[in-house]
Order: structure tokens, then sequence, then C-alpha cells
């Protein structure tokens, strides 16, 4: 299989994983073929990118960080109870809110075994084949990804947990705003972008009561949009002021927010949404943990399509863990375009002189399967 773009995907095209609701539903199949209406809600839906079979291509199989089971369960309990929260905004002072820390703990208990099962796992995007509230999605992929750099770090399970959970309610403030102004495609207004700063304050009130629930997930979510230089909100702290839990997920938030698609705007490639970050070293986000996460990011997805130096174009087939910007490639066409009739491939990490030069820029000529 091989990963494209939705607006690169063509009519007769055949799709190689399936493609989820926000309730965990399938909505479209393996091997379901692609019309030019499929296409257009796809993209409609806010679906960037899909895996697409390819003969040339059938033998890969890009790994998941959690187990499918994992995935769809947790979808579901994150949307449950966080539009139990979106429709009793303005709780007045003193009333309770529903107690989450029990279900988000077994939900922690299931992300953290199927990440410690993966040897050398790497944070890999997420929000590919899934139509979904942004809220829902986002909350999942930043709770996994902190959770595996907690991992790479030396945490114990019992800190893992606790990452976890600020991670995945970091934004739980959030459910508190105005869906109107959460979902507002064009610039946010100033008093708009005023009340959307209030969500780390807004969460942090919901979560510091919770029964169970520690303290210091309460202060993820208040902290998360604090930086380094104190230039982040909503206290303006800085430095040793701001817990590592909370610049843990304020790095992998703006990560996240940067590599999926967005009403106001289409998602960055993890190679650009990296160098973003790398902009922000030493003012807005920690270098030793920027190093950290460089390493365990694949830059360039298992499937994703790509352009070297040389002119010739391929797929990404393997990642390197150790050298994750330099991946094994499978060689697909020369550098004139003209299709290998025998592909072959280069692990980039040993052939140093070669690089990737663009990605995801070229016409696709996947094999169609109408009229088969």
């Amino acid at each position: 299989m091989r990963l494209l773009s939705v607006m690169q995907c063509k009519p007769g095209m055949r799709l190689a994983k399936r493609i989820f609701s926000e309730d965990g539903i399938v909505l479209l199949g393996e091997r379901m073929e692609l019309t030019s209406r499929l296409i257009t809600r796809l993209a409609e839906c806010g679906v960037q990118y899909v895996y697409i079979e390819d003969a040339r291509t059938e033998d890969i199989n890009p790994p998941t960080l959690i187990r499918e089971d994992t995935f769809r369960m947790a979808v579901k309990e994150i949307r449950t109870n966080f539009r139990t929260l979106m429709e009793r905004p303005n709780r007045k002072k003193g009333s309770a809110y529903p107690y989450i820390a029990q279900p988000f703990k077994a939900m922690m208990n299931l992300i953290i075994d199927d990440l410690s099962n993966q040897e050398d796992a790497m944070i890999m995007l997420m929000n590919m084949g899934t139509v979904d509230h942004y809220l829902f999605q986002h909350s999942l992929n930043v709770c996994v990804y902190s959770t595996l750099l907690g991992m790479s770090s030396g945490y114990s399970r019992d800190e893992l947990t606790t990452l976890g959970l600020g991670a995945l309610l970091h934004d739980i403030g959030k459910t508190q705003i105005n869906v109107n102004v959460l979902k507002k495609p064009d610039q946010l207004t100033r008093e708009e972008f005023e009340l959307m700063k209030r969500h780390p304050q807004l969460g942090y009130e919901m979560l510091k009561d919770q029964p169970n629930l520690s303290l210091l997930v309460a202060h993820c979510a208040f902290q998360h949009h604090e930086r380094l230089d104190g230039s982040g909100y909503p206290r303006g702290i800085k430095g040793n002021e701001i817990h590592d839990y909370a610049k843990w997920i304020g790095l992998v938030d703006s990560y996240d927010a940067m590599t999926t698609n967005r009403v106001y705007r289409s998602p960055m490639l993890p190679h650009d949404a990296m160098e973003r970050l790398y902009a922000g070293t030493g003012t807005l986000y920690e270098q030793r943990m920027l190093q950290l996460f460089r390493d365990k990011v694949a830059i360039y997805p298992i499937g994703m399509s790509v352009r070297l130096m040389t002119g010739e174009r391929g797929i990404v087939v393997d990642l390197n863990s150790s050298y994750p910007h330099r991946p094994v490639v499978r060689v697909l066409s020369n550098e004139a375009g003209e299709e290998l009739k025998a592909p072959y491939e280069i692990d980039l990490s040993k052939q140093l002189t070669v690089m990737i030069v663009g990605v995801n820029d070229e016409e696709t000529d996947v094999p169609l399967v109408s009229g088969i």
C-alpha cells in the first residue's frame, strides 16, 4: 500500500485501510473502490491522507502505535465524555462534572501496554483515515505521542499514566467554548481569540477537584500553552516554572496541530512541522526535548511518495530508528519519470550522498482497478 493525499486520489483506486467515523464505525472498508463522489466527500469531511492499494508496494503494511481495538475504544470514550461536557457549558461553581478519572485511567493502561509491546516505536501520523471532531482525535494523538516520549525518557508507569492523562485532557477546557468559535474557518476576532485563550484556565478549574485524578493533570491543562521565554498564556510563566509534563504536552500539541487538518488551513507534513518547531529552540521549547522528539518522529511516514535528489521517485518502505530522516526508499521510477521494470531499494542511512528533496509532489501513477 502507499500513502496519498485525498487530492491525489483518482476514481478507480482502492482503499488499503478502512475509514472510520468519530464513533469508531467503519464508513469505507478495505478494497473499497473510490469514485469521484467518494473522493469529494472524503475531502469535505476533512480526511487528508488515505492508504491506497498498489501492486508495487503490496508488501508494505505501515505499523500502528496502538491496536485498532484500543484506538476505537479510546475515540469513543473521549467523544462520549467530551460531548457530555460540551452539552453542559458554564457550570455553576460547586456543581459536579461527570467523573472521568476511572474510564480514562483504564484507557491509559491499554495505551501504555500497546506502546510497551513495540520495540523502537516511532511517532507516526495517527489522523489518517478518520472522520472525526478535531478535538477528540487531537486529544488522543497528543496523549499517545506524549506517552511514547515519556517512555523514551525513562518515566515509570505511574508517571506515564499521569503524563498521558494530562495530555489526554489538556484541551478539555475547549468543551466550554462555543463550538462556532472552535470551528470558525476564518481568523478569530480579538474577542474570540481572548475567549479561546481561556481554555487552559477552564480546563484547570474542571480538573483540579476531580476525584482520583492527580492535581498535576489539572496543571498540565493549565500550563500547556506556556512557553520557556514567558510568551505563552494564560499566566506568562517561564522556564522551570513550567512542569516538564506540560512542556512535553505543549511541544506535542503544537506538532499535532500543525500536522492535522484544521478548518482554517491544510496540514503540514511531518518534516515541515519539525522545521517550524526547531525555530523555537530555546525560546519556546526545550532543546533536549526537541532533540528527543526529533529522534522519535517518523519524518517521512511509511508509504509516502518521495523524490530523491537524483530525480528518481519512490516510496518509503521502512524507517531507520537511529536516523529517522533517512528512511529506506523503494525506487519506482527513474529521473526521466519512466517506471522501472525492476524497482530497487536504497537505504538512505547508508547512502549518505542521496537526499530526499520532495514529498508527495508527483502525479500519481498507481494502477487503477476499474474494468478489472
